[in-house]
């Protein structure tokens, strides 16, 4: 693809720079991490829809969902059957922590290649599982890649990408989510009708996207900043005229020294974390994974199939709408791609806050006053909660779902970035964890009140955005402490005592001259 020379400018420097090719195809390898996350959230929720499934490891669950007269909102409440979905989370969680050292140790890159053969193994074993102990011993392994992969891509990205391309660059990985998901969706459609084995050709699906990220994680380049950090400066010089497409890269290059030498001198990152100076970017990191997970959307991901037999669709009926969906996922994500720069970060939070809290509250009329313990829903009205469905989606897709990601991998300063990141990532697992392990049940228990459980959510992740976020977009990641959280009237403050610090030392060395 054609270069296109942009000029990066921040603390009174300009950083020359090409939208080179290889950065855009480092990008897109990468982001096939995201493309087994996604097929990996949409293919559970069609696989534990399905008969064949469900009658040799849930045998109780298929009794109940076949049952007459059966609670539309009980059919699938059991603790297992969730715990198939939400164990890959947990996983997730411990897996991101040592994925943190990975990256910071070995590199961004080999923890990316780790991430795929996890997500192999993990395919392998739920591919043929005899059992449940072994199924979910496969789920476990699919959480370790998506612990590695979720650590490392994202901060891949934000690394090798121009300020200027970073956001569209970085949604990338979000977008492939989408893809995943569609696919996964898609397949589902189509093998629900193979029996007795349809599900086990679309869990092991998961390994192709794992093996295509794989053998392209082998082209890709290291980080000029974890070549740098890791001692290997000329390395880093060499790679970040590679990726820039221009000679003159030592203003950049210098930055990026400086900056690796301050995250030396704080040698324990995880305890910098935890001063004043670091918990803006800590407290927006982990509030956006939390408000990412309770506007609902992966209840709709991971149980769409589910959620629409519910009203009254049949099993392939409710596929094939969950197929919708998630082509909607895909083009929504799309519309971020390529307006999160221009637009900016908190303008697509604040608009889609007031799109989704629309239709989750209208969806939860409707099945309020429609949908009763032991009815079917009418065909129109279901219909209607389908477009209201692809209303959220779309709102959360070019929104919450990829700057969910993209903010936390570009807020944290070198010294604590791989930290500030793995807390972000964990926090994103641990939510997703419990909305996973307990959406049937509060279904069960809440009914149609589930939805607004969500509404009284989105209301205080849309303030939040208002209130609280600030502005990252254009930024270099280096300078996000003065370029915008000192300058933020809520978070400076938090400051304060760096800024005290730093005149004391001027004026001392004014007097020593």
């Amino acid at each position: 693809m054609p270069a296109i020379v942009i000029s990066e400018s921040g603390g009174g420097h300009d950083f020359p720079a090409k939208l080179t090719g290889q950065v855009v195809v480092c990008s897109v390898i990468a982001a096939f991490g995201g493309l087994m996350f996604g097929y990996d959230i949409g293919i559970s929720g069609g696989v534990t829809s399905m008969d064949d499934f469900l009658i040799k490891f849930f045998p109780v669950v298929y009794a109940k969902k076949h049952r007459a007269k059966e609670n539309n909102y009980c059919k699938y409440d059991n603790q297992y059957l969730q715990l198939f979905t939400s164990s890959l989370y947990l996983a997730a969680i411990v897996a991101s922590f040592f994925a943190s050292m990975a990256c910071k140790k070995f590199g961004r890159k080999p923890a990316i290649q780790a991430a795929s053969v996890f997500f192999v193994a993990g395919a392998i074993l739920n591919t043929v599982a005899k059992d449940l102990l072994m199924l979910i011993l496969g789920r476990l392994f699919l959480g370790f890649g998506v612990g590695f992969g979720n650590q490392a891509v994202p901060l891949f990205i934000s690394e090798i990408a121009p300020a200027k391309y970073r956001g569209g660059l970085n949604i990338c990985f979000q977008l492939l989510i989408t893809v995943g998901i569609l696919c996964a969706n898609i397949i589902n459609y189509f093998t629900s009708n193979i029996h007795p084995y349809g599900w086990r050709v679309s869990l092991g699906g998961a390994a192709v996207p794992a093996i295509i990220l794989l053998v392209g994680s082998i082209i890709i380049v290291e980080t000029p900043t974890s070549l740098i950090e890791r001692g290997k400066e000329d390395q880093g010089l060499k790679t970040l005229r590679k990726i820039r497409g221009v000679e003159d890269v030592e203003k950049e290059f210098n930055e990026l020294v400086h900056a690796t030498e301050l995250a030396k001198q704080a040698k324990h990152a995880y305890r910098n974390l935890m001063k004043r100076n670091s918990r803006p970017q800590l407290i927006c990191a982990a509030l956006l994974q939390v408000f990412q997970q309770f506007t609902g959307i992966n209840v709709i991901m991971f149980y769409a199939p589910v959620l629409f037999q519910t009203m009254g669709f049949k099993s392939d009926a409710s596929l094939l709408s969950a197929v919708v969906t998630g082509l909607v996922n895909v083009l929504s994500t799309l519309v971020a791609v390529f307006s999160v720069d221009k637009i900016g970060r908190r303008k697509l939070l604040i608009e889609a806050a007031v799109q989704m809290l629309v239709a989750q509250s209208v969806m939860g009329a409707i099945l309020a006053v429609y949908l009763k313990a032991t009815n079917e829903m009418p065909s129109n009205y279901a219909i209607f909660v389908v477009f209201l469905v692809c209303l959220f989606v779309s709102g959360f897709a070019w929104s919450w779902g990829p700057l969910g990601w993209l903010i936390p991998s570009e807020i944290f300063p070198l010294e604590t970035r791989s930290a500030g990141f793995f807390f972000a990532v964990s926090t994103n697992m641990l939510f997703t964890f419990l909305i996973a392990q307990a959406f049937l049940t509060m279904l069960c228990q809440m009914r149609s009140g589930i939805f607004f459980f969500f509404v009284a959510w989105i209301v205080v992740m849309g303030s939040f955005a208002i209130f609280l976020l600030p502005e990252t977009k254009g930024v270099p990641i280096d300078e996000m402490n003065e370029r915008v959280w000192k300058k933020h009237w809520f978070w400076k403050r938090y400051f304060d005592d760096d800024d005290r610090e730093m005149q004391a030392k001027a004026d001392q060395e004014k007097q020593l001259a």
